[in-house]
């Protein structure tokens, strides 16, 4: 566990990343912070998560961009971050909302991918690298996580949170929450 106090000074080495080691570890821990809507991944899994820097002394900025703009989880995602970096050392936190290039699904990790299916929420399609990232294609084959099978129908727009649709597979019957395409 990495706990700067404010004499701390950031290690000379940087890794590949560009970070020093104290930056990568204060990184993986805000990193870590469970996505307000979606508890079952983090913030770094989520994608949201857009850097991390020492400013000195005692004093990190981590940047942050929402999933959309006007996210209502933004905030309670900066208090989180605050928090846990609090309770590791490091008195003085900043949390800046990055909006450009803005987030789009491309960016949840493939273990993001896994835990969204895992608790029941399609997860969204990669966009096909090989189509160079177009826009999203108006008909969907969304996979039920339930059964896997891709026979779905619309029934809203959006469920419990704007960034989600629900679903129902046409094949179990179960209605099922699906992460937006964006």
């Amino acid at each position: 566990m990495v706990t700067p106090t404010p004499a701390a000074a950031p290690t000379p080495a940087a890794s590949d990343t560009g970070l020093t080691p104290l930056e990568e570890e204060l990184l993986r821990l805000a990193g870590s912070v469970p996505d307000p809507e979606l508890p079952m991944v983090s913030l770094a899994e989520l994608g949201v998560m857009r850097g991390l820097r020492l400013l000195g002394p005692g004093r990190v900025e981590v940047e942050l961009t929402p999933t959309y703009t006007g996210c209502p989880a933004l905030e309670s995602m900066a208090t989180d971050i605050e928090r846990i970096l609090h309770d590791h050392g490091v008195p003085e936190v900043a949390v800046r909302t990055v909006l450009s290039p803005p987030w789009t699904t491309d960016a949840i990790s493939a273990e993001g991918r896994r835990k969204l299916a895992e608790s029941g929420i399609a997860p969204p399609a990669p966009r096909d690298a090989a189509a160079g990232g177009g826009p999203v294609p108006v008909a969907l084959a969304v996979r039920c996580p339930h059964c896997g099978s891709t026979e779905t129908e619309l029934l809203s727009r959006f469920s419990s949170t704007a960034c989600k649709a629900l679903r129902r597979c046409a094949a179990c019957g179960e209605p099922f929450d699906h992460f937006k395409e964006l």
